[in-house]
């Protein structure tokens, strides 16, 4: 009874349906004779962590025990050679438990509710700017996946003519060339030219050098191409100004690996490995200057900037937003890294003022229907791309909250799928 007494035993298996069998012994003290007639069998105890963590000695025992003499098939034996010590135990309950405490359903009202915060946040009403490009991307039909590395190459587009819109002189050192859908800019100095994203590999070459031509601006003046994220219709241009002009390419680590890892996606040949970008990383060029920041989610590398531009002479800043929809491996983890970005970013935004949010799709930003504006626009009026400072903010927000409606519908279709069948 005495050594009894003494004995501490805890064993915990969290069922396999959720982490897989995951068994945690710890035990002081010699095995009665019971423990050593029940060994291999299922012995329950009661739970100190909760009802959804079983402890059973199931299969995973037997087939333990069934590897040692039989004159060895003790619990205590059992136990202590399966080198778990009470430090490594206490650390793996500690997980358990943490885990344990996400397995409440979220509730779909609050699903809902992150949604029409982030549908609210579009604006429109009152005359304040609109977002509602971005909203049906990420909060009503939102990607759900990556690009394969092995995806089938891209093609050449066969409406050319149609699609490619006419380049914009949107501020006085600052051009715009694109389609409906992205965006290529380009920050003029006075010793070159910064260029931010590329377009894909069959319309760099219209798109960026062509629309340079037509005002008046040579490619050959472009030193640095910043890569917001390494996506086909974003870096295809890369090689290009790369190989045939001498510029220097920017882009973050996570997302030269996808270049190098890339199957088809680089039908005319990769770019070559240049400048890594590094959180903070300064990109001066004839006394402008890019500030970047790493902003990973949409892609592993993804990378978001700050600029100053001038409208008329009056400077404005530019928060880049380097990535957007939610095509990543769609988890919790993946979503907590983009929510972190999403909100560490605003909070530099804000920081520095600014009052225009760019990006590499302009049909998040508006940036083709707002430029448009600028024909009609009359003295005194703002810009329409200076859209203030609370509508940045909203911008982010409605990342920031579909990012979460997105994260609890995964962790409400966990629940579910790990519930026991009734």
């Amino acid at each position: 009874m005495a050594a009894s007494a003494r004995r501490t035993s805890r064993r915990v298996i969290v069922p396999s349906n959720r982490f897989g069998l995951l068994v945690v012994f710890y035990d002081s003290g010699q095995p009665t004779a019971r423990e050593q007639t029940n060994a291999t069998s299922s012995i329950q105890v009661p739970s100190p962590l909760s009802s959804r963590a079983s402890i059973i000695c199931n299969q995973a025992c037997r087939r333990h025990a069934q590897t040692m003499p039989k004159t060895q098939r003790s619990r205590g034996n059992i136990m202590r050679t399966s080198k778990w010590n009470i430090t490594g135990a206490l650390a793996i309950l500690a997980f358990i438990s943490a885990a344990d405490a996400q397995t409440v359903r979220p509730a779909l009202d609050s699903i809902e509710a992150h949604l029409a915060a982030g549908k609210n946040a579009a604006g429109g009403r009152d005359d304040t700017p609109d977002f509602y490009g971005l909203v049906t991307a990420i909060c009503v039909a939102p990607l759900n996946a990556p690009p394969r590395p092995d995806a089938p190459a891209p093609t050449m587009n066969p409406n050319q003519a149609s699609t490619y819109l006419g380049p914009k002189k949107a501020f006085d050192d600052l051009y715009w060339m694109g389609t409906p859908s992205r965006s290529t800019w380009a920050l003029t100095t006075s010793d070159g030219i910064i260029l931010y994203d590329t377009q894909g590999v069959y319309d760099a070459e219209a798109v960026i050098v062509g629309g340079l031509k037509k005002f008046g601006l040579d490619a050959a003046k472009v030193k640095y191409v910043i890569v917001s994220h390494a996506h086909q219709n974003e870096v295809g241009g890369a090689k290009l100004m790369q190989e045939r002009y001498g510029a220097h390419i920017v882009m973050g680590a996570g997302d030269w690996d996808m270049v190098d890892q890339s199957v088809n996606g680089f039908p005319k040949g990769k770019p070559k490995r240049d400048i890594v970008a590094t959180d903070g990383m300064k990109i001066t060029l004839g006394g402008r200057t890019v500030t970047i920041y790493l902003t990973p989610g949409h892609t592993p590398g993804a990378i978001s900037g700050i600029f100053q531009v001038h409208d008329h002479g009056k400077p404005l800043t530019v928060a880049y937003s380097g990535g957007t929809e939610f095509n990543f491996v769609n988890d919790v983890p993946h979503f907590d890294t983009y929510l972190a970005s999403v909100r560490r970013f605003a909070a530099i935004a804000a920081a520095a003022g600014a009052t225009i949010i760019m990006g590499n799709q302009s049909q998040f930003d508006s940036a083709a229907p707002r430029l448009r504006m600028l024909a009609d626009r009359r003295p005194g009026e703002a810009h329409p791309l200076d859209v203030g400072a609370a509508a940045v903010a909203r911008y982010f927000k409605i990342e920031d909250e579909c990012a979460q409606a997105a994260r609890l519908k995964l962790l409400a279709q966990q629940h579910d799928f790990t519930q026991p069948r009734r």
